[in-house]
Protein backbone atom coordinates (compact mmCIF):
# COMPACT_ATOMS: atom_id res chain seq x y z
CA UNK A 1 0.00 0.00 0.00
CA UNK A 2 1.45 3.37 -1.01
CA UNK A 3 1.12 6.61 0.92
CA UNK A 4 1.12 10.04 -0.69
CA UNK A 5 2.97 12.67 1.32
CA UNK A 6 2.32 16.29 0.39
CA UNK A 7 5.45 18.46 0.61
CA UNK A 8 5.67 22.23 0.79
CA UNK A 9 8.86 24.25 0.34
CA UNK A 10 10.84 25.48 3.34
CA UNK A 11 10.53 28.99 4.75
CA UNK A 12 13.69 30.28 3.04
CA UNK A 13 12.54 29.13 -0.40
CA UNK A 14 9.07 30.54 0.18
CA UNK A 15 10.44 33.92 1.30
CA UNK A 16 12.60 34.07 -1.83
CA UNK A 17 9.62 33.06 -3.99
CA UNK A 18 7.47 35.74 -2.35
CA UNK A 19 10.08 38.44 -2.97
CA UNK A 20 10.65 37.39 -6.59
CA UNK A 21 6.89 37.09 -7.17
CA UNK A 22 6.34 40.64 -5.87
CA UNK A 23 9.18 41.99 -8.03
CA UNK A 24 7.65 40.33 -11.10
CA UNK A 25 4.21 41.74 -10.23
CA UNK A 26 5.80 45.22 -10.14
CA UNK A 27 7.56 44.63 -13.45
CA UNK A 28 4.27 43.38 -14.89
CA UNK A 29 2.29 46.41 -13.74
CA UNK A 30 4.81 49.08 -14.72
CA UNK A 31 6.59 47.59 -17.75
CA UNK A 32 4.91 44.55 -19.29
CA UNK A 33 1.23 45.68 -19.18
CA UNK A 34 1.91 49.14 -20.70
CA UNK A 35 4.23 47.65 -23.34
CA UNK A 36 2.52 44.39 -24.31
CA UNK A 37 -1.10 44.90 -23.23
CA UNK A 38 -3.00 41.58 -22.88
CA UNK A 39 0.21 39.55 -22.49
CA UNK A 40 1.16 41.85 -19.61
CA UNK A 41 -2.09 41.00 -17.85
CA UNK A 42 -1.30 37.27 -18.03
CA UNK A 43 2.27 37.96 -16.89
CA UNK A 44 1.06 39.94 -13.88
CA UNK A 45 -1.60 37.38 -12.94
CA UNK A 46 0.99 34.57 -13.11
CA UNK A 47 3.45 36.55 -11.00
CA UNK A 48 0.65 37.35 -8.55
CA UNK A 49 -0.20 33.64 -8.22
CA UNK A 50 3.47 32.86 -7.50
CA UNK A 51 3.59 35.60 -4.86
CA UNK A 52 0.32 34.46 -3.23
CA UNK A 53 1.30 30.77 -3.03
CA UNK A 54 4.70 31.61 -1.55
CA UNK A 55 3.12 34.16 0.80
CA UNK A 56 0.74 31.48 2.10
CA UNK A 57 3.71 29.16 2.68
CA UNK A 58 5.60 31.90 4.55
CA UNK A 59 2.78 33.06 6.81
CA UNK A 60 0.71 29.89 7.30
CA UNK A 61 1.37 26.73 9.31
CA UNK A 62 -0.36 24.47 6.79
CA UNK A 63 0.85 26.07 3.57
CA UNK A 64 0.39 24.93 -0.01
CA UNK A 65 2.03 21.68 -1.11
CA UNK A 66 4.13 21.98 -4.25
CA UNK A 67 4.74 18.29 -4.89
CA UNK A 68 3.91 14.81 -3.67
CA UNK A 69 6.15 11.96 -2.56
CA UNK A 70 4.80 8.43 -2.93
CA UNK A 71 6.11 6.07 -0.23
CA UNK A 72 5.59 2.37 -0.59
CA UNK A 73 4.69 0.56 2.63
CA UNK A 74 7.94 -1.11 3.71
CA UNK A 75 6.28 -2.96 6.57
CA UNK A 76 3.40 -5.06 5.25
CA UNK A 77 1.59 -7.01 7.94
CA UNK A 78 1.70 -10.33 6.06
CA UNK A 79 5.47 -10.27 5.50
CA UNK A 80 6.49 -8.92 8.91
CA UNK A 81 8.61 -11.97 9.67
CA UNK A 82 10.91 -11.44 6.65
CA UNK A 83 12.92 -8.77 8.48
CA UNK A 84 13.97 -8.80 12.12
CA UNK A 85 12.30 -6.25 14.40
CA UNK A 86 15.70 -4.57 14.89
CA UNK A 87 16.13 -4.14 11.13
CA UNK A 88 12.58 -2.89 10.72
CA UNK A 89 13.08 -0.34 13.51
CA UNK A 90 16.32 0.87 11.88
CA UNK A 91 14.58 1.20 8.51
CA UNK A 92 11.68 3.04 10.12
CA UNK A 93 14.07 5.43 11.90
CA UNK A 94 15.85 6.05 8.57
CA UNK A 95 12.54 6.91 6.87
CA UNK A 96 11.66 9.28 9.71
CA UNK A 97 15.08 10.99 9.63
CA UNK A 98 14.71 11.52 5.87
CA UNK A 99 11.31 13.14 6.46
CA UNK A 100 9.45 10.48 4.49
CA UNK A 101 7.12 9.60 7.38
CA UNK A 102 5.54 11.90 9.91
CA UNK A 103 6.10 11.65 13.65
CA UNK A 104 2.61 10.15 14.02
CA UNK A 105 3.29 7.49 11.37
CA UNK A 106 6.67 6.77 12.96
CA UNK A 107 5.13 6.32 16.42
CA UNK A 108 2.33 4.08 15.10
CA UNK A 109 4.69 1.86 13.10
CA UNK A 110 7.18 1.64 15.96
CA UNK A 111 4.42 0.63 18.35
CA UNK A 112 3.17 -2.02 15.89
CA UNK A 113 6.67 -3.49 15.48
CA UNK A 114 7.24 -3.63 19.23
CA UNK A 115 3.82 -5.25 19.82
CA UNK A 116 4.83 -8.09 17.47
CA UNK A 117 7.73 -9.07 19.77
Amino acid sequence: MAKNIQVKPGKAGSVLGLIVGCIFVGIGLFVVVPTFGPFGIFWTLGAGAIAVVNGINVFSQKGVATHTIVVEDDFPQGNASIHSPEERLRRLEDLYQKGLVTREEYDQSRKRILEEL
